[in-house]
């Protein structure tokens, strides 16, 4: 199955039925271009039976499907066969999830971040990490064994939201002659309070910090940690928070 579509379920009752006259069948429907105005992104056209047109579309960074009836009606939803499977889920990987991984998962490499684990792991996990978390901790504690192994990396973007320090000890990591080492003494020294953190804080950290929120609330989190992967298919997975133990070979891969 292809979970994401289950959440627009709801939105397609919402937005079903924008009722426009047929463009020119080489144009968008004007029924398309009409939910392009209320804030679809649609990536492209592609072939469905039952004399409908379908267009591969985006809401924030998830897929959808646009089904546009002969006469121009459009429904925002999800197709299912007579067994009630959800058709084209192959098509909107492809033409939207996809696309719309590959520059959600540029943004995170562009990101001021932390590693933990060797350069050359082969499977790279992000999160949003906050020094004081107590979650991020365990998350951190739950990796040791892959990132130990030489299995994964993950990448920790600084914020600095949940207590009035938790600025100063990001500061503190990020502006470490070794940020990984600093990270490391924090996540070691977290039940005795973690890092020193900083008071005066550069202005180029301030900007990382301020820049990495404002991606964490863009990758749809809003508090630490907020973990993003790619499956094998290259489209992102997201956990807001730490995830349940039957989740973690999912979110690490095979041991």
């Amino acid at each position: 199955m292809f979970p994401r579509l289950s959440s627009f379920i709801a939105t397609a009752s919402l937005m079903s039925m924008a009722a426009c006259s047929q463009a020119q069948s080489t144009d968008k429907p004007a029924s398309v271009r009409a939910l392009e105005d209320q804030g679809l992104t649609v990536m492209q056209e592609f072939k469905v039976s039952g004399g409908l047109r379908a267009f591969a579309a985006v809401a924030g960074d998830r897929p959808v499907a646009i089904y546009v009836t002969s006469d121009g009606n459009a429904i925002v939803g999800t197709r299912l066969d007579g067994k009630g499977q959800a058709l084209d889920e192959e098509a909107l990987e492809r033409l939207a999830a996809k696309p719309v991984s590959d520059k959600a998962w540029a943004q995170l490499e562009s990101s001021r971040w932390v590693r933990d684990g060797k350069a050359d792991a082969p499977r790279v996990i992000y999160t949003f990490t906050d020094a004081n978390c107590p979650y991020c901790n365990r998350f951190s504690e739950a990796a040791r064994p892959w990132v130990d192994a030489g299995k994964v990396q993950l990448r920790h973007i600084m914020v600095g939201i949940i207590k009035a320090d938790s600025a100063g000890k990001a500061a503190a990591i990020l502006g470490a002659s070794d940020p990984s080492a600093a990270l490391l003494e924090n996540e070691k020294k977290y039940k005795q309070g973690g890092i020193a953190p900083i008071e005066s804080i550069s202005s180029d950290v301030r900007k990382a910090l301020e820049d990495n929120q404002m991606l964490m609330i863009r990758m749809g989190f809003q508090g630490t940690p907020g973990i993003v992967i790619r499956d094998d298919g290259g489209v992102l997975k997201k956990y807001g928070g730490m995830p349940q133990q039957a989740a973690l070979t999912e979110v690490f891969g095979p041991f």
